[in-house]
């Protein structure tokens, strides 16, 4: 089973855990994961369809006022990275006839459009064209390098010349069309590197799937179980937040032992659709088991919940998704008496958990190819023989 990767040497191994970034170059105090996906077969040409459309702005907000545009305004790109003064400059190129970057877009259900890449653009338009069909605050034109006098200005103020200009630009738009399987839709979106970065998977899930599962997700994310038990370090920038909390649930609704597709990406989007179908009475239940193995994993583990440990070094490692998952689903199948016994016993947990640490294998599948089959059913057993031989010292 091994990858050719030998059991870490205390202290160095933890130098050399890679993380993952936020779109300003900080880390989001998660490890970056080589999850091991593959292509398992080609995909059907026939089966993809994909369409450039040059729509206008008016239109554009027709859809939006229509609930024919789904911006998941949430998605893409958070407050502060784009400021008054960016979004002024994005309504200058309009009224400049400067083209805009093309606009990203998978077509769902009762001709839905759901907007992959160019959440801000659409939403500083909509934002400063008609704000009220996004709920947003009219945006006054700020810090505009070439047409200086409309600074102050919001749409209303603009000569009706350069109101029509705004209105009939036309966008790019490149168009997934609704044929498509799901799972080619992904892979397309996957290989767009847009804005300088590829889109995360979490992000694609958020922008592709639309639903009850996205508000849960996020809700999960902001709860202080998840925030107290991964020391409140875990950035949202990329949603790695929210694609733990959907693990959880992933491995709650379908249990390791049955995990057996090796898509790991598709099992997760699964998850998500299951987590969209459930009742809100299926939701409570939900909630409750995640918060219950949040404190679980904290009260079993402190400030090293879910995360590498390594000998001769008290340092916190970077939050593994593997083992959130695995540690996290394994404890909350426990009682709360065993819960309690465990963190009675925390040294003797500490010492256990070290061992897997220095076991290769164990190793090998929290650090690559983690969506792998075998090594999936493997953390899992092994931290639930290591917890259950704690339990019975």
């Amino acid at each position: 089973m091994s990858d050719g990767l030998t059991a870490p040497e205390a202290g160095s191994a933890q130098d050399r855990i890679p993380v993952e970034l936020d779109e300003t170059g900080f880390s989001t105090d998660v490890e970056r994961e080589d999850v091991g996906e593959r292509i398992d077969s080609p995909f059907d040409p026939d089966l993809i369809e994909v369409q450039t459309r040059n729509p206008t702005v008016a239109l554009l907000l027709n859809r939006i006022r229509r609930g024919t545009i789904d911006l998941a305004p949430d998605f893409q790109r958070r407050a502060g990275i784009w400021t008054l003064k960016a979004q002024s400059r994005l309504i200058e190129s309009l009224l400049l006839r400067i083209t805009l970057p093309t606009l990203y877009a998978a077509e769902g259900e009762e001709d839905v459009w759901a907007i992959v890449d160019g959440v801000q653009r659409l939403s500083t338009i909509a934002r400063f064209v008609a704000p009220d069909d996004i709920g947003a605050e009219p945006l006054r034109l700020t810090g505009l390098e070439y047409l200086t006098d409309f600074n102050g200005c919001a749409f209303g103020d603009l000569p009706g010349r350069l109101q029509t200009r705004i209105e009939e630009t036309e966008l790019v738009v490149l168009l997934i069309r609704r044929g498509t399987p799901e799972k080619v839709k992904f892979n397309i979106f996957a290989r767009i590197n847009t804005g300088g970065r590829a889109l995360t998977r979490q992000e694609l899930r958020h922008a592709l799937i639309p639903g009850p599962a996205r508000g849960f997700l996020e809700e999960l994310a902001l709860s202080d179980a998840f925030r107290r038990a991964t020391g409140g370090s875990v950035s949202a920038e990329r949603m790695s937040d929210r694609e733990m909390c959907l693990r959880f649930l992933a491995f709650s609704l379908t249990p390791p032992d049955s995990y057996a597709v090796g898509d790991f990406d598709g099992f997760l989007r699964e998850a998500m659709h299951f987590v969209n179908r459930l009742d809100s009475a299926g939701r409570d239940f939900l909630r409750e088991r995640f918060c219950d193995a949040m404190e679980a994993g904290f009260a079993v583990f402190g400030e090293h919940a879910f995360r590498k440990r390594f000998r001769d070094t008290s340092r916190r490692s970077p939050v593994n998704k593997a083992l959130f998952e695995s540690q996290s689903v394994t404890l909350s199948g426990y009682t709360k008496p065993m819960i309690d016994l465990l963190s009675e016993r925390r040294h003797l947990v500490d010492e256990g958990f070290l061992g897997l640490m220095e076991d290769a294998e164990f190793f090998n599948a929290v650090s690559s190819g983690t969506g792998d089959v075998n090594k999936v059913k493997l953390r899992f057993s092994m931290l639930d023989d290591m917890f259950r031989e704690v339990l019975d010292a």
